[in-house]
C-alpha cells in the first residue's frame, strides 16, 4: 500500500500489532521508502515490544538510509498527500475554517467588536508556535461521572417509572425552591382564595384556551393543580418553550374559589448566568466529534483520514483528547430500507472497521466515547456503554467507553456528553427561532434551561426507567457536547459552551427524504485552558 500519510502508517503498524510514538510515525513518514522503513523498524523492535519508539525507527533508518523531510523546498521531492486539510486562500495563515458560533452571546449573534474566530485562532497559534508542546501523559487528568454502565436497575414495571419521575421531581424542584415560596398541590388547594401561591411540579398538561390564554397543569408528589397564564401577562415567550414532563415553577394568585392559580411568573430550573468556569493550567486541546457512521456508503473516509493525518502534525500536538459523542457506526435496521445504503451489513464487522479507523488516531491520545441511537445498545436513554463483546472489538488506544449521557472532567473542564436524540423533539415542539436544525446549539440551550437532556416522555425519545434519573443535569457543565442531528453549531448560554459537532457522513437518501443537509467532515477543537473553540474542516 502507498504510505503517503501518517494515519496510514499508524494503520499499517496497527495491523502488525504495534502502537507508535508520534515522532516515530513522523520519521517513518519522512523516509524515502516508508514501507521498507516500517519493515526495518519492526525488525529493530524487541520481540516483546508493543510500541514502535523513536529509538527503534532511528536505529532502522541509520541502517537503511536517510529520511526525506516532508514539505521540504526541494522541488524534486513530491509532496506527500494528506498532510492536513485543504485550505482556501483565506486560510493560508493556518486559521481553521469556521462557519458560525464562536464569540456569540446568548442570542448567538456575533459580537459587534470582538475578534473573528480566525483571528483568535491565528493569534493563539502564534502565542504557542515558539513553544514545543509537551504531551507528557503524567500531566493529564480525566475523570468520568454519571456513568450508569453496569448499574441499570429498571425492569420496565410501572413502579420503575414512578421512581424515575419522583427522582426527577425531587432533584429539579430542589433547584427551584430557593426562588419561589413553594407549596405542595394539596396545600395550595386548601389555601383561601386571593392568596399568593407558588407551586413546583412536572408539566402534566399545557394547552390553549378558546380565549387565547394558556392552561398549565402541574403535578407534584401530592397531586395536580392548574394554572392559567393570561395572554396579556407578557409570558407568551416563556410558554412557547414549555415541554411536557419538564419541571417548572409557577407563581401567582389563587382565584376566589381557590380552584386555579392565575400565573404572574414562570421559572425553569436553568443554569446560573455567571459562575466560576473550569480551565486547564496548561495549553492543551480536545477534539469534539460525533456521528462517524462507519459502515454507511456515505461515510467520508477521505475526510476522516485527512483529520487523523492532521492529528499527527506538529500543529495538532496540543490535541491530547478526543471526545466522541456517539454513532460510531451506521448500524443495521435503524430506519426504513437502510440496508440499501450500507457498505457493511454486519454490525460486528462495522465495529471492526471502525476500530481500524480509530487506530489512525495518535496512539497516545486519550479517547472517550459514548453510544448513540445507531449503535448496538438499547435505544432507551440512558444508554449503557456497550456490551463486553462490542467493547472488546473497540479496544483501541485504551479508549474509555461510557454511557450516554456522561460527564467527563478533562483537566478541570467539565464536559457533558450527550448524543442528542431529544434534540429532534425539542426542534419539533418549539418555535423555529427557539430551536432549529440550522442552529442546533439553540435547542441545546433549551436543555440547559430545563436542566435535563431529555425532558419529554412518551414521544420520539425513549426513556428507560431507573431508580435514578440519569438524564438530569445536576452539575452545570463548562461544555455541553452533542451530535445526532448532523449539523454544526455552537454558542454560549450563560457561560456554558454548547457544541453540536456535525458528522462524518455525507447526505443519505433517507436524509434527503427528510430534508437534512449534513455538515460533514468538521472537527471542533476546544482549548481547555481558555475554552476558546475553533473548527477545522476536512472535506
Amino acid at each position: 500500500m502507498p504510505l503517503e500519510s501518517n494515519a496510514r502508517i499508524v494503520s499499517e503498524l496497527a495491523s502488525r500489532g504495534y502502537n507508535a510514538e508520534r515522532e516515530a510515525v513522523t520519521l517513518l513518514a519522512g523516509a524515502d521508502d516508508a514501507a521498507a522503513a516500517i519493515e526495518a523498524a519492526v525488525e529493530a523492535a524487541p520481540d516483546d515490544a508493543l510500541r514502535i519508539t523513536t529509538g527503534h525507527v532511528r536505529t532502522a533508518l541509520d541502517d537503511h538510509g536517510p529520511t526525506r523531510q516532508r514539505g521540504s523546498d526541494d522541488p524534486s521531492e513530491p509532496a506527500a498527500s494528506g498532510d492536513g486539510p485543504p485550505v482556501s486562500d483565506a486560510e493560508s495563515a493556518g486559521s481553521p475554517v469556521e462557519t458560525k458560533g464562536s464569540g456569540v452571546t446568548d442570542t448567538s449573534e456575533p459580537t459587534a467588536d470582538g475578534p473573528t474566530a480566525g483571528t483568535v485562532a491565528a493569534e493563539r497559534s502564534a502565542d504557542h508556535a515558539d513553544t514545543p508542546h509537551d504531551r507528557d501523559p503524567s500531566r493529564r487528568a480525566l475523570e468520568v461521572g454519571n456513568d450508569m454502565t453496569g448499574h441499570s436497575t429498571g425492569t420496565g414495571e410501572y413502579a420503575d417509572f414512578v421512581r424515575t419521575f419522583r427522582d426527577r421531581y425531587e432533584r429539579l424542584s430542589a433547584l427551584l425552591r430557593g426562588r419561589v415560596n413553594h407549596r405542595p398541590a394539596e396545600a395550595i388547594a386548601d389555601m383561601p382564595g386571593g392568596s399568593d401561591a407558588a407551586m413546583i411540579g412536572l408539566v402534566n398538561d399545557v394547552r390553549s384556551t378558546k380565549s387565547g390564554h394558556w392552561l398549565i397543569e402541574l403535578e407534584d408528589t401530592t397531586g395536580t393543580f392548574p394554572a392559567l397564564v393570561m395572554k396579556d401577562k407578557g409570558l407568551a415567550d416563556v410558554v412557547d418553550e414549555i415541554l411536557m414532563d419538564e419541571c417548572l415553577a409557577i407563581e401567582g394568585t389563587l382565584a376566589d374559589d381557590s380552584g386555579i392559580l392565575f400565573a404572574d411568573s414562570l421559572h425553569f430550573p436553568d443554569v446560573p448566568r455567571t459562575r466560576v468556569i473550569g480551565g486547564a493550567d496548561r495549553h492543551v486541546q480536545a477534539a469534539l466529534i460525533s456521528d462517524v457512521h462507519v459502515g454507511s456508503q456515505e461515510f467520508i473516509a477521505d475526510a476522516w483520514s485527512r483529520f487523523t493525518d492532521w492529528l499527527h502534525t506538529p500543529e495538532a500536538e496540543p490535541v491530547e483528547y478526543l471526545l466522541l459523542a456517539g454513532d460510531m457506526v451506521e448500524g443495521v435496521g435503524v430506519y426504513p430500507d437502510q440496508d440499501e445504503e450500507l457498505d457493511v451489513v454486519d454490525i460486528y464487522e462495522q465495529y471492526e472497521l471502525f476500530a481500524e479507523y480509530l487506530k489512525e488516531v495518535p496512539a497516545d491520545t486519550e479517547i472517550v466515547m459514548i453510544p448513540g441511537n445507531h449503535d448496538a445498545v438499547r435505544l432507551a436513554e440512558p444508554q449503557p456503554g456497550f456490551s463486553e463483546e462490542i467493547r472488546s472489538i473497540m479496544d483501541v488506544h485504551d479508549a474509555r467507553i461510557v454511557s450516554n449521557p456522561a460527564t467527563v472532567s478533562v483537566e478541570g473542564v467539565d464536559v457533558l456528553m450527550y448524543h442528542g436524540v431529544s434534540l429532534d423533539e425539542v426542534i419539533a415542539e418549539l418555535p423555529e427561532e427557539k430551536a432549529s436544525y440550522d442552529e442546533p446549539h439553540k435547542a441545546m440551550y433549551q436543555l440547559l434551561k430545563k436542566r435535563h437532556v431529555a425532558p419529554q416522555f412518551g414521544g420520539h425519545t425513549r426513556v428507560a426507567p431507573e431508580e435514578r434519573d440519569y438524564l438530569v443535569i445536576d452539575d452545570v457543565p463548562d461544555v455541553f457536547h452533542t451530535g445526532h442531528v448532523h449539523k454544526l453549531g455552537w454558542g454560549k448560554y450563560h457561560d456554558v459552551l454548547a457544541v453540536n459537532s456535525g458528522c462524518w457522513q455525507a447526505q443519505t437518501d433517507f436524509q434527503k427524504s427528510v430534508n437534512i443537509d449534513p455538515d460533514a467532515g468538521y472537527a471542533p477543537i476546544l482549548d481547555l485552558d481558555t475554552l476558546e473553540m475553533t473548527v477545522r474542516k476536512f472535506t
